[in-house]
């Protein structure tokens, strides 16, 4: 790391990082105003590794059962090929994560710094939160993530890759495009969080090939609590969002995406 961390910027990064990586709100446009307001440097790739093995653990954890069940099918179809409802769903993962991989590969050669102008950020903020008004005012809401077809995640999986653009929010499009399909709101949120976990290990490897690149110092204790913070963040958040969603819906995220567009127009215009 560039420079030593201090116990705020590190439960402040944490918690961000946690909590907005499955709520539809941009964990981008949450990182950019941090530093701003706190006047911190870079927390460095290892801490990055950190919180995203926090959160990655936390989804994988929380989702234990599904995801043991997607494996054990997924496995089991490829001897007999007799699918499941199980390891059709795990197919449906894989190749709904293939459009945002193969664009991480390309934005990842320096293209992704270019867009992550704080007012690029505030208008994909905005933007992004109107449309996911619209899908949850105008979705049908009578399907489960079973009944997705290829097409269906197909449509899922190209949005998810828009999330790459700074101040999309991966969890707020993905949703929005489950909704746009007439999934009902839990069920979108469950495929969001399930879609995360192939896109969250792939950034972690990535930024762990970076880590073990660089000469920069290891500072170990903040990279314990980064991992812990974001764990447990991200772990309380997935539980309270599935059960609250159906009741709340959408709109208190659109208004406070809206609000924090807002603010960042104002601070960076």
């Amino acid at each position: 790391m560039d420079s030593m961390l201090d116990w705020l910027q590190i439960t402040v990064l944490a918690l961000i990082q946690g909590i907005t990586e499955f709520l539809p709100i941009s964990s981008s446009g949450h990182l950019v105003l941090a530093p701003h307001l706190f006047g911190w440097p870079d927390q460095g790739l290892a801490f990055d590794v950190a919180v995203h093995v926090g959160t990655l653990l936390a989804v994988i954890l929380y989702f234990r059962q599904d995801v043991w069940l997607m494996s054990h099918d997924w496995v089991a179809s490829l001897v007999t090929r007799q699918p499941t409802s199980n390891s059709r769903l795990a197919w449906w993962i894989i190749f709904a994560s293939i459009p945002a991989i193969a664009f991480g590969l390309v934005i990842n050669n320096g293209l992704e710094e270019s867009l992550r102008n704080p007012l690029i950020i505030a208008a994909t903020t905005i933007g992004f939160g109107a449309l996911l008004w619209w899908s949850d005012f105008t979705g049908k809401q009578v399907r489960d993530e079973y009944s997705l077809s290829f097409r269906d995640i197909m449509i899922i999986g190209l949005a998810q890759a828009l999330s790459l653009i700074p101040g999309t929010s991966r969890s707020g499009i993905t949703i929005t495009a489950a909704l746009m399909l007439g999934l009902t709101r839990s069920a979108a949120a469950k495929f969001s969080f399930l879609l995360s976990i192939p896109i969250i290990l792939g950034a972690g490897v990535l930024k762990t090939k970076d880590l073990l690149e660089s000469t920069s110092p290891v500072q170990w204790e903040a990279m314990l609590a980064g991992f812990l913070l974001s764990f447990v963040s991200a772990y309380i958040v997935i539980a309270l969002f599935l059960k609250w969603i159906n009741r709340i819906g959408m709109q208190p995220f659109v208004w406070y995406r809206f609000a924090l567009g807002i603010l960042l127009i104002y601070l960076f215009i």
